[in-house]
């Protein structure tokens, strides 16, 4: 039986592949139209195994939100063309419309949901095949909590929801949370909420760098009080640039180097502990107004105001408690 018109509409119908590619596999399926499904699935799943080393940077990162549940998906390809392809679109749509209607929680659970008789993966792989670049699903991210709203960016690649502890958050608000979100990246919606290894780092690297400070700052006065500028004394290449230029002479050079080692060891063995803490945990306190939600500057406000005091303002008892944020661009 001759392959007909109609039944190459159909199948590309039933899988979105090429007029062309739908007409080959029925003639090679002798127009059994189950074989020919079948003979596509698996060219689909060679042509997107070929491309696995190929690197995704393009696609779609958006996120719903549909009352007291919120989720995100990054569905990755390769192009910025392929991204915009209705189909793609269309496909990323349906995967996050099954999401927050099941409310899954995880990557895996979305993975194994069933969209139109394929499983996710199934229908990227399926997908993939057809526009001939690599795709995969680069995030999901989700939220449950009393209310959640969602900003998604104008680009489509990035993506923000929220939770908050209240039900009902005025829309105008909630939506400028997102946006907060979106655009400052912070890491967590609280302080209590960040991780204590990132805090033992930051207090860390807040106490070395007060330490390195003091000890430069007492090797300086040492310097200046001893007649030489501490600039020409700061690095080797100023060092150099001195002594070439008749700034210094050779002997001077190494009077200022004796005198900055005995300086700077004199320094890190008398250190004053207290005042060290002190000006750390003001860096600490300054990592958390930068990085936590709460205690961001609210971006969109006029009075410098925190985030927290801009909820406060609209209900004293409301807070944002969580958040998730999918980028993928490089932030």
């Amino acid at each position: 039986m001759a392959v007909t018109i109609n039944d190459i509409k159909k199948l590309r119908d039933m899988t979105g592949a090429g007029l062309s590619d739908c007409k080959k596999a029925l003639i090679e399926a002798e127009n059994d139209m189950d074989k020919a499904l079948e003979l596509i699935r698996k060219r689909g799943q060679a042509i997107a195994a070929k491309r696995e080393d190929r690197e995704a940077a393009q696609g779609i990162a958006k996120g719903k939100s549909v009352g007291n549940f919120a989720a995100i998906i990054g569905l990755k390809c390769e192009t910025d063309f392929v991204a915009k392809n209705e189909k793609f679109v269309n496909l990323a749509n349906q995967i996050l419309d099954a999401a927050v209607e099941n409310k899954v929680k995880s990557l895996d659970e979305l993975n194994a949901l069933v969209i139109d008789g394929k499983t996710v993966p199934e229908a990227i792989t399926a997908l993939s095949g057809i526009t001939g670049e690599k795709m995969e699903l680069g995030a999901y991210e989700c939220l449950e909590a009393p209310s959640t709203v969602v900003y998604n960016h104008f680009n489509g690649m990035l993506s923000a929801i929220v939770a908050f502890n209240l039900p009902d958050v005025d829309a105008d608000v909630a939506k400028g949370i997102a946006m907060q979100v979106a655009s400052m990246n912070p890491i967590k919606a609280t302080r209590e909420q960040v991780p204590q290894a990132t805090i033992d780092e930051e207090l860390h690297v807040a106490i070395e760098k007060t330490k390195t400070e003091q000890v430069q700052k007492a090797v300086d006065n040492a310097l200046k009080k001893a007649g030489f500028n501490p600039y020409y004394c700061a690095t080797e290449e100023h060092q150099l640039e001195a002594v070439r230029k008749g700034y210094m002479t050779e002997e001077q050079l190494e009077q200022a180097k004796k005198l900055m080692a005995d300086t700077a060891a004199a320094k890190e063995a008398n250190m004053p502990a207290q005042m060290i803490q002190q000006i750390a945990q003001g860096r600490l306190n300054k990592f958390f107004q930068e990085n936590v939600l709460m205690e961001q500057i609210y971006e969109a406000g006029e009075n410098k105001e925190t985030v927290a005091q801009f909820l406060a303002a609209s209900n004293k008892e409301l807070k944002a408690i969580d958040l998730k944020r999918v980028n993928l661009n490089v932030d």
